[in-house]
């Protein structure tokens, strides 16, 4: 290993020898979230993209598209249940050429591609039945690619064409949706499904059209309504939700917040009916289209031509048959103008057949309120139509307190319970937040001490190397004065206790200076300054 290398190795670990215990723990911890990172960032660079081959396919469309990559050797993906297949980005292209000439494209299972197979000498009924499948299939694909939808089947019921127009059936059709997990149609969404079918086949009306999701729930039946009256009850129950609304609010203001209680009970009609009416009239001060007058005025004499029958046919003369006679005929006609009015009237479902309301007021809250003002009021505010039997009552009575004052109790109890939760909540943040600042000051200090000693080479030494340099201090300056003085004739004996021990501490010294030139030369830099002060 060359000597640069060694070297600085050699100081990395004198620095990491001196760090605390806690700086050793974040330079662990450091260094593990480094090669982690590394780790992660070469699997993710060595990773191929993936882009979507395919998407919303059906189980026997996705089997056949990975069979044909298993062939072909291509790495694939599959995601969102199945229904979609991601291969590598720079293999999009080329497999989806590869899947479509293999014959196995999704593209090409139903829908109006059914009919480019058809040949010229295909029958009638093969082309109806081919053109109804076909039909079928881009319904179902497009009910499909709605939101929350994973599978849709149209099955459509279309009468034969007749000559007689009496006796032609309307077409209809059921719809199956399978939705994704934890996903329900709304009723918009099923609304949305029979306009789009009845809309797509000639002739078939809104109420022709049922849809059923996977569970068995008609959502939608034949004639107009959902599973069980499902549509005409949530109407019901928003009329009669607005009415109770709207009388409520209008009684707060006078009797008070939970002073008064309002049901409403509604009879709608669903039956849409349709009515034609004609009125002719003529109109006054218009004169005649035309007019047309005839007059036949005849007199004269002469034999009666008639008689009265007699026995055997013979004509019997009456009395007075020979005279004059005067004829006289006049006729009048007139073609007047008259006005024709045609009225056409189609009857929404929905109207209000019968409605009943009835309001309870406490009794100690309507004390000095008139209860005949009051109904009149409730009567105008719910629409009431005596003509129609709507009925309206209203009565005051004692309510019962004690279910909303214990309420009312658990309620503050609960509040309470909430402030507290709140408080304890508060407090242990705090708790956790004052940790986190002390942890982090204790830390700041372990780091500002360790440069402080990296500064100052007198902290870093110990007391044992603080008295070794202290006597080290004083036998130099013992040296300095026995430099100055006499000398003396050496003795024969040999070294005391006293000089043994010097000896240890010098070459203890020696030692340490040995080991910590740069950190002893400064303290005795400092140490020769302050004894020149």
């Amino acid at each position: 290993m060359p000597q640069q290398i060694s070297s600085a190795f050699g100081r990395l670990l004198a620095s990491v020898r001196e760090f605390t215990v806690a700086q050793r723990t974040l330079a662990l911890i450091g260094a593990a979230v480094l090669v982690l990172g590394l780790v992660a960032l070469s699997t993710w660079m060595t990773r191929p993209q993936f882009s979507p081959l395919y998407t919303d396919l059906a189980p026997a469309d996705a089997s056949a598209i990975v069979d044909q990559l298993t062939t072909e050797g291509v790495v694939y993906e599959l995601t969102n249940g199945g229904t979609t297949v991601m291969v590598p980005t720079d293999r999009v292209y080329d497999m989806r050429l590869k899947v479509a000439a293999s014959g196995v494209s999704p593209t090409a299972d139903g829908g109006y591609s059914l009919l480019d197979d058809m040949g010229m000498t295909s029958s009638e009924f093969q082309q109806d039945v081919t053109y109804k499948r076909a039909l079928e299939g881009e319904i179902a694909a497009t009910i499909s690619a709605m939101s929350g939808v994973e599978l849709a089947t149209v099955k459509l019921a279309m009468p034969e064409e007749t000559v007689f127009v009496a006796e032609t059936a309307d077409p209809t059709a059921s719809v199956f949706v399978q939705t994704k997990s934890g996903v329900s149609l709304t009723e918009d969404q099923v609304q949305s499904i029979v306009h789009l079918v009845s809309a797509s086949v000639e002739g078939m009306a809104t109420t022709d059209v049922a849809v059923i999701d996977s569970t068995g729930t008609v959502l939608s039946a034949v004639g107009g309504a959902g599973a069980a009256g499902t549509s005409s009850n949530k109407q019901t129950l928003a009329y009669e939700e607005r009415v109770a609304q709207s009388i409520q609010s209008m009684l707060d203001p006078i009797v008070g917040p939970g002073r008064a209680v309002v049901s409403v009970t509604a009879d709608l009609d669903y039956d849409a009916t349709e009515r034609t009416e004609e009125v002719f009239e003529a109109p006054e001060d218009v004169p005649a289209l035309t007019e047309r007058s005839t007059v036949e005025e005849y007199t004269g004499n002469g034999n009666a031509a008639t008689g009265v029958l007699g026995p055997d046919n013979i004509a019997v003369p009456a009395n007075g048959a020979n005279g004059t006679g005067e004829y006289r005929n006049e006729t009048s006609e007139s073609n007047n103008a008259v006005n024709k009015v045609t009225e056409h009237t189609v009857t929404a479902p929905g109207t209000v057949r019968r409605q009943s309301v009835s309001v309870a007021v406490d009794q100690a809250a309507a004390g000095a309120v008139n209860m005949a003002e009051l109904e009149a009021m409730v009567a105008a505010a719910a629409g009431i139509d005596a003509e129609r039997g709507d009925v309206v009552t209203v009565a005051r009575l004692a309510f019962d307190t004690a279910g909303a004052e214990a309420a009312q109790t658990a309620l503050e109890e609960a509040a309470a319970i909430e402030a507290e939760q709140a408080a304890a909540d508060r407090m242990r943040m705090m708790i956790i937040t004052g940790g986190v600042l002390l942890a982090l000051i204790v830390l700041a200090i372990i780091i500002a001490r360790s440069r402080r000693k990296k500064e100052d080479p007198r902290e870093t030494l110990d007391l044992g190397e603080l008295q070794l340099l202290e006597e080290a201090r004083a036998l130099q300056a013992a040296e300095a004065a026995a430099d100055q003085l006499p000398e003396l004739p050496q003795a024969v004996e040999g070294p005391t206790d006293e000089q043994l021990a010097i000896e240890r501490k010098r070459s203890d010294v020696a030692d340490l200076v040995d080991e910590q030139p740069e950190q002893v030369a400064e303290l005795l830099r400092g140490w020769m300054g302050a004894g020149s002060r």
